[in-house]
């Protein structure tokens, strides 16, 4: 399990524009790396929907927001233009960083077993550190208020 203190994981994922974003390249700032299944679906949009409400209160203390799903670029670009995200959304299609960040693996939904995306969320340091892991997340929507103020407390 990814604990406070461990180091992140290095990645190098796409934006929709084909732009790869890594972690290394975000060295020196706070950044919000949030896992979710699927772009458009309801407690995804839910908590991408969170997020930029949360926004400018985020970019006030420093933080960067990257939303990582398997999605590809052009799904990512319409969900992003839909309900106008302003942070980036990478795609992740072989899961690999997903797996990285405990973020991929068996779930259990209505009873089934299954291997999936894990709805979760790493804070990490400007140092590259993990300050903080939300390893199953049930509340989408409440979610990113909870980033903010975990944030704000340990700041």
């Amino acid at each position: 399990m990814l604990r406070p203190g461990d180091a992140a994981p290095d990645f190098a994922l796409s934006d929709p524009s084909g732009r790869r974003v890594t972690l290394s390249d975000l060295a020196g700032q706070h950044v919000i790396l949030y896992f979710y299944p699927k772009d458009d679906t309801p407690g995804c949009t839910k908590e991408a929907c969170g997020f930029r409400d949360a926004w400018d209160d985020l970019r006030a203390l420093g933080a960067v927001v990257l939303g990582v799903s398997p999605d590809a670029a052009d799904a990512h670009l319409r969900f992003a233009e839909k309900y106008g995200l302003p942070f980036q959304l990478l795609s992740d299609p072989d899961r690999k960083v997903m797996e990285a960040y405990e973020a991929y693996g068996e779930k259990t939904l209505y009873g089934r077993k299954s291997t999936a995306v894990i709805r979760s969320t790493v804070w990490i340091g400007p140092d590259g550190r993990v300050r903080r892991h939300w390893p199953r997340i049930t509340d989408a929507g409440a979610h990113p208020g909870q980033v903010l103020a975990a944030l704000r407390e340990g700041l």
